[in-house]
């Protein structure tokens, strides 16, 4: 696996992890976004479990306008206050550019079939959504999104595949905010709610104060079958 070099619609340029899917052959791309920690361990190895499905991956660093390279862990309170200071810091509408060119990128990529979608946990999920809204992926999937509740005025520029993956007891993301997402996502055919009770938000992170490996699985593999059906 290496990293590749994407140039930013304003100028500028940033580093990708790539993990390739094995064997040769056209395969489809999946654009994957980082959570508050950087493109870190975490995020490299869910970029290759992806490409092991057959995909070609990119993992953008979209703190680069920030600081370039951050890849810290969720494992002291040190490096939660650096994540926090960077996601507030964190520019959204210039990140959903730098993903946008991510994504043709990536489609342009010898080896690449031309389709790609995206994914992306916590702050990747809001992102993940918006890249159903301002972009031309084929499909996205967010895991426990923050702030999607704030950003519905966008939900009628959906016109491709939405899964989002909701945590009943998400600590960033309080009831109330879960039934607005809810109430303003469900009228649309082309998203699908996944709701995991009981479980709270990074459920999904291996390592994780609250990893549930049941609930993993089952969010991982409603969203492997959603990327076959949608990207091939």
């Amino acid at each position: 696996m290496s990293y590749v070099t994407v140039t930013a619609a304003d100028g500028g340029s940033f580093q990708a992890y790539h993990a390739a899917p094995p064997g040769g052959g056209k395969a489809p791309g999946i654009v994957l976004i980082q959570e508050i920690f950087g493109v870190n361990k975490v995020m490299r190895d869910q970029a290759d479990a992806y490409a092991a499905l057959g995909y070609h991956v990119l993992c953008p660093d979209i703190f680069w306008r920030i600081e370039p390279g951050i890849d810290i862990t969720d494992q002291s309170q040190a490096e939660w206050d650096k994540a926090f200071e960077l996601f507030n810091a964190f520019d959204v509408d210039k990140g959903v550019e730098d993903l946008k060119a991510t994504l043709a990128q990536l489609k342009s990529m010898e080896g690449c079939s031309g389709k790609a979608g995206s994914v992306g946990y916590c702050l990747g999920g809001k992102l993940a959504y918006l890249m159903a809204t301002r972009s031309d992926a084929d499909c996205n999937v967010s895991y426990y999104g923050v702030g999607l509740d704030e950003l519905l005025s966008e939900s009628s520029n959906i016109s491709m595949p939405y899964i989002s993956h909701i945590a009943s007891e998400d600590g960033f993301v309080p009831k109330e905010a879960q039934e607005k997402i809810k109430a303003g996502l469900s009228g649309n055919p082309l998203v699908t709610l996944h709701v995991y009770e009981g479980q709270d938000h990074a459920f999904a992170r291996q390592g994780g104060a609250h990893y549930d490996d049941p609930s993993a699985k089952l969010a991982n593999g409603r969203t492997a079958g959603f990327f076959k059906a949608n990207l091939g």
